[in-house]
C-alpha cells in the first residue's frame, strides 16, 4: 500500500472511503505527480451517512477516490449497479416511461463520438458534428402526425418550426411559456419585419398601443389547472409571468369570481377537485378566464394531455374554442400590436416591411403539455379508426387555430435511456433569436443552446423501425393492459374488503389506488401523491401500463400488494 502523505492538518476527520474502505486522503499517495496534499477540501463528515441509503447499493462501492478505481474495483462496482438498474428497470411501473428499450447494439458505437446539435435545428452551422439531419426528419414526422404544415419554411409563417428538447417535457413547458410571454407582451416575432431575424433586439410597447400606457394589454397572465405538473409553476416562476391568482390578490383581492368574498385559488379547479378525473373545469377556466380578458389582460392557458398523476386528457378543442369566443367577444382574438422597431438603418419598420407599424396577433395563447398522450393519443387514434380499441382522447393538436404550441417527451411513449422530446409552434409565432451568433455558425434559437444531439438519433432509429400499425397496435395493446390493471386492483380490493380508491380517468394508461408500505413502492418504482378528499387524507400511488408492462408484471403486483401488511390502514 502506498504511503500516505503528510497530516493535511487538524480536524480532518478520518473518514473511510472508497471501495478499501481507506481514509480519504490515503488515496493522495499513489499519485506520482503528488508531492504534497493538493489543494482540495477533505469530506466534512460520512458521505455514506448523509445520503439515504440504498439497501442494495452500498454506496462505498461507488466512491471515488483520488486514485481512481482498480480495474478489479471499476468492474465490481459497474456489474453490481448494472445488475440493480436492469432489475428495477425489469418491474418499474410506476412513471410514464417505457422500458422497451433495444438501442445498444445499432447505436452503441455512437457513444465514442461527439454529438452536439448547438443552434436551430434548420441551420447546420460551423459545428459539423451534429445530428441536423435526423432532428428535421424527426420534426417533419411530428409535424405530420400532429397535422401541422410542414416541411418548416422560414417564409411560411403558417409551417410549422420547433426543436429537439434536451430535457424532457418541462423544457419544452419552459419554452413554450417563454415563447407565449414574448408574444403576448408585445415583444418581436420573427415574422413582424423582414429585418428581424438579423437586427435582433427591438421590441413592442404598451406606449404605442392605442388604448394608453396604462393599460393591462401587454401583461400576461396564465392559467392551468390544479392537476398541472410542477414544472408550469417553476416555469412561470422562472419568466416571471403572472398568474391569475397573482394578478388577482394583487389589485382584485375581494373579487374571486369563482366565490366573491373568498381568496382567489392558485389554479384552476378539476372537475370533481382532487377526487375527480383531473381534467381541467371549462366552467371554472371561463368565468377566469372572462374576469381578466375583460380587463383587458392577454390570455396565457396551459391544458394538459396526459396529466402527470392521473392521466387525465384535458378537451383541447373546448377548452381553446371557449377561451378564444371569451377573447373575440373582449377584442383579443385578433389585435393590431403597435410597435416602434428600427432596423440597422434606422428606418421605422413600417418604411421596410409596408406593416404601418403593427402586426395583427392573438390575445391569447393555448400551450398544451402533451407529455405522454401528444406522443401516444395519435396512435390510439388510428387504433380506434382500425376498430382495435372503441374510443380514443379528443382532438389536441394543430387541426385546432386555437392552439399556439405542443410539447411531447421522447422518453416516454417512445422509450429512451435519458429525457428528451419536441416542442412545437407555428413559424409566425416564433421569437427572434437574442442575437446573431457567429461563433456556430447558426442562430441561438432554441433554450439550451448546445443541445443533446444524441436525442434525435435515439427517436429517429425508434420511427425508423416502427410503423404507424406497429404503434397503433402497441397503443391499443397497453390500452386493454389498464383496463386489466384496474380489474384487477379491483378485484383485490374486493377480496381484501378493503377501499383501495381505485380509480382510472378516461383514456388514461395509469390506474391510481391505495399506497402500499414502503418496500413495494420501492421494489415497482411507485409515483405517489397524498390528495385530501373531503377532509380524508389519501395516500395514492400509481401504475402506468407502458409497453414493457405485461399481464405477469401486473400479477406480480398485485400479489405483494394481496400480503399482509402491504397497506399500512389507520
Amino acid at each position: 500500500m502506498p504511503e500516505p502523505h503528510a497530516d493535511p492538518g487538524p480536524g480532518v476527520p478520518e473518514i473511510a472511503f472508497g471501495p478499501a474502505d481507506e481514509p480519504w486522503r490515503n488515496s493522495f499517495g499513489g499519485l506520482s505527480l503528488m508531492s504534497g496534499p493538493p489543494d482540495v477540501t477533505p469530506p466534512s463528515s460520512d458521505p455514506r451517512r448523509s445520503y439515504a441509503s440504498i439497501p442494495e447499493i452500498p454506496y462505498g462501492q461507488f466512491q471515488l477516490p483520488a486514485s481512481g478505481l482498480t480495474e478489479e474495483q471499476y468492474a465490481a462496482a459497474e456489474n453490481h449497479f448494472r445488475s440493480w438498474l436492469e432489475q428495477q428497470c425489469r418491474v418499474s411501473v410506476g412513471f410514464q416511461v417505457s422500458g422497451d428499450l433495444d438501442y445498444q447494439q445499432r447505436l452503441g458505437p455512437y457513444l465514442g463520438l461527439a454529438l452536439n446539435n448547438v443552434g436551430d435545428p434548420y441551420q447546420s452551422g460551423a459545428y459539423t458534428h451534429n445530428s441536423k439531419i435526423l432532428e428535421r426528419a424527426v420534426l417533419d414526422y411530428f409535424a405530420s402526425l400532429w397535422n401541422a404544415r410542414w416541411p418548416h419554411r422560414r417564409d411560411d409563417p403558417e409551417s410549422y418550426w420547433g426543436y429537439s428538447l434536451t430535457m424532457g417535457a418541462s423544457e419544452g413547458n419552459l419554452y413554450g411559456l417563454w415563447n407565449a410571454r414574448e408574444y403576448l407582451s408585445g415583444q418581436l416575432m420573427l415574422h413582424s419585419g423582414q429585418d428581424s431575424w438579423s437586427s435582433g433586439g427591438g421590441r413592442y410597447g404598451p406606449a404605442d398601443d392605442p388604448a394608453g400606457p396604462r393599460s393591462n394589454s401587454y401583461h400576461p397572465v396564465i392559467f392551468y389547472s390544479q392537476d398541472t405538473h410542477y414544472s408550469l409553476t417553476k416555469a412561470t416562476r422562472l419568466l416571471g409571468v403572472d398568474t391569475f391568482q397573482d394578478v388577482g390578490r394583487r389589485w382584485f383581492p375581494d373579487e374571486n369570481p369563482l366565490a366573491p368574498g373568498t381568496p382567489w385559488p392558485a389554479e384552476v379547479p378539476s372537475l370533481g377537485g382532487a377526487d375527480g378525473d383531473g381534467t381541467i373545469d371549462i366552467d371554472c377556466l371561463a368565468v377566469l378566464v372572462e374576469f381578466f380578458a375583460s380587463r383587458g389582460f392577454p390570455i396565457l392557458v396551459n391544458l394538459n394531455y396526459g396529466s402527470t398523476f392521473k392521466g387525465a386528457y384535458d378537451d383541447v378543442e373546448v377548452a381553446s374554442r371557449t377561451v378564444h369566443e371569451i377573447c373575440a367577444k373582449h377584442g383579443l382574438d385578433e389585435r393590431p400590436v403597435y410597435h416602434d422597431h428600427r432596423g440597422r438603418d434606422g428606418r421605422a419598420a413600417e418604411d421596410q416591411d409596408g406593416s404601418g407599424g403593427f402586426d395583427l396577433r392573438t390575445g391569447y395563447w393555448v400551450h398544451v403539455d402533451g407529455a405522454l398522450g401528444a406522443g401516444y393519443a395519435p396512435y390510439l387514434e388510428m387504433a380506434r379508426r382500425a376498430g382495435l380499441v372503441a374510443a380514443a382522447p379528443p382532438v389536441f393538436d394543430f387541426r385546432l387555430p386555437t392552439v399556439h404550441s405542443i410539447t411531447a417527451s421522447g422518453h416516454k411513449w417512445m422509450g429512451a435511456p435519458w429525457p428528451c422530446g419536441i416542442f412545437m409552434t407555428r413559424t409566425g409565432f416564433q421569437m427572434v433569436p437574442p442575437r446573431e451568433v457567429e461563433y456556430t455558425g447558426s442562430s441561438d434559437t432554441t433554450l439550451a443552446g448546445s443541445r443533446n444531439g444524441f436525442s434525435p438519433l435515439l427517436m429517429w432509429d425508434y420511427l425508423a423501425r416502427h410503423s404507424y400499425d406497429d404503434q397503433a397496435r402497441w397503443a391499443a395493446e397497453c390500452d386493454r393492459m389498464a383496463a386489466y390493471a384496474e380489474s384487477s386492483l379491483r378485484a383485490l380490493e374486493t377480496a381484501l374488503g378493503l377501499d383501495l380508491w381505485v380509480a382510472r380517468s378516461p383514456f388514461s394508461l395509469t390506474v391510481r389506488f391505495r399506497r402500499p408500505v414502503p418496500w413495494i413502492v420501492q421494489k415497482y418504482s411507485l409515483s405517489y401523491e397524498t390528495t385530501h378528499v373531503r377532509g380524508q387524507r389519501r395516500p395514492y400511488a400509481h401504475l402506468f401500463t407502458m409497453r414493457h408492462v405485461t399481464r405477469d408484471l401486473v400479477d406480480a403486483l398485485v400479489r405483494d400488494l394481496r400480503r399482509v401488511g402491504a397497506f399500512a390502514v389507520g
